[in-house]
This record gives structure tokens, C-alpha cells and sequence, in this order.
């Protein structure tokens, strides 16, 4: 059963009690990345390890998601700066402890390519925190591999 979580905001990015933080070069430029990111929401199960499907919905201000574990998120879209920034909260979900969450992605040309960043803020009870400090290696390996499933989507493309 899903569970509406307390809404967010962008400063949670800085605020939140637990931030990974990940980054990545790809070698598509940041136009590309961000269309990624923000225009092709249904794609993002085919190079993001773990999205099982997902799609836009409210004419692009919202998403759902479900993870190949049977998670399911529905999210607002924060920020949706062209080749820059996209951000997302989750306002419901079945995944529990959680109490909040927000995914901030920041997109800098580098080179020819883009910098990609991905802040992963939530916020649950110390346990959940904790695990999600020790689950770090393992979002960071997920994370790259995905930077470079779409790199190879979008050289493709």
C-alpha cells in the first residue's frame, strides 16, 4: 500500500539528514542528457539499473516509477532547467521507513560531454539512514553503470 511521504523542496537537497552524492562524464552533450532525463521518462527503465518502467504523467510536472523489486514512486518534477537541471521528489510509495525523498540531477558541459551529478536526499529513521550509508557503494556502482548505459543509448541515438 502506498504511503504519501512529506513533501520537499529543492533546498532539501542541501538539508536532508542522509546525501549521497554521485557524479559521472558521459559523452553526449548536456542537451541530450537532459532530454534523457526529462523528455524521455519512459526510457529510463532501458539505462537506469533498477527502473522497471516509468512514466511521465501531468503533462510532464509528475512521474511513476516501479523498480524491478516491486517499489513503486509517485513524484513531482521540481526543476526542469533544459541541459541543466531536473529534480524530483517522491510523494508516495510502498518503500518502508522512508520519509522523504528527493533526486536532484545537475548537468555541466565538460569538454564535449556533460558532468553529470545525481544527489540522492531522504530522510527516515536512523536505521533506514544507516543502511542507506552502507547501501552507498552499491548506489554508486548502479549510478555509473547507468551513466554509462545512457552514454552508450545516446551515442547510439
Amino acid at each position: 500500500m502506498a504511503r504519501r511521504l512529506r513533501p520537499v523542496e529543492l533546498g532539501f537537497v542541501e538539508s536532508a539528514p542522509l546525501r549521497l552524492v554521485f557524479a559521472a562524464e558521459v559523452s553526449a552533450p548536456p542537451k541530450a542528457v537532459y532530454a534523457a532525463l526529462a523528455d524521455d521518462v519512459a526510457g529510463w527503465s532501458y539505462w537506469f539499473t533498477g527502473v522497471a518502467r516509468s512514466a511521465s504523467t501531468q503533462d510532464g510536472a509528475g512521474r511513476e516509477v516501479r523498480l524491478t523489486g516491486g517499489t513503486r514512486f509517485t513524484e513531482t518534477v521540481l526543476a526542469a532547467e533544459p541541459d541543466a537541471h531536473y529534480a524530483y521528489r517522491v510523494d508516495t510509495t510502498n518503500a518502508p521507513a522512508l520519509r522523504a525523498l528527493l533526486e536532484d540531477w545537475r548537468l555541466t558541459p565538460s569538454g564535449d560531454g556533460t558532468r553529470l551529478r545525481w544527489t540522492f536526499a531522504a530522510d527516515g529513521p536512523v536505521p533506514f539512514r544507516l543502511l542507506l550509508t552502507l547501501a552507498r557503494p552499491g548506489l554508486g556502482r548502479a549510478f555509473r553503470e547507468s551513466a554509462r548505459a545512457l552514454d552508450r543509448r545516446l551515442t547510439r541515438s
